[in-house]
């Protein structure tokens, strides 16, 4: 494991922080689920997007809520009851705009 690190990075450089930004940058990186090295790399090279992991998993079980709501308003829709469709379609409104606005964040 540590053969492949110094193989892969070969130069090392220091960077002065205040203990607020180091705990600043050690909960992001954290966050993200990631090395603080990896998290810094990120940030200043703009490679892959940094994407917390609770994000990822919160936009997962929202697409699979969402599925089942679009489930349940095609079996609603052959009844005709028109309050639960609607209440339906506001929640799957909302699941839409949860997502789109957790995907932004990204």
């Amino acid at each position: 494991e540590k053969r492949k690190a110094a193989n892969r990075f070969q130069r090392r450089r220091t960077l002065r922080l205040t203990a607020e930004e180091d705990d600043r940058l050690t909960r992001q990186a954290v966050t993200a689920g990631i090395s603080v090295s990896e998290y810094m790399r990120r940030l200043f090279f703009g490679c892959r997007p940094i994407i917390a992991r609770t994000d990822d998993q919160t936009i997962r079980e929202l697409r699979r809520l969402g599925g089942l709501l679009k489930h349940h308003f095609d079996v609603v829709k052959h009844t005709g009851n028109a309050a639960t469709l609607a209440e339906l379609d506001a929640a799957l409104w909302e699941v839409r705009v949860a997502i789109e606005a957790l995907s932004e964040k990204q």
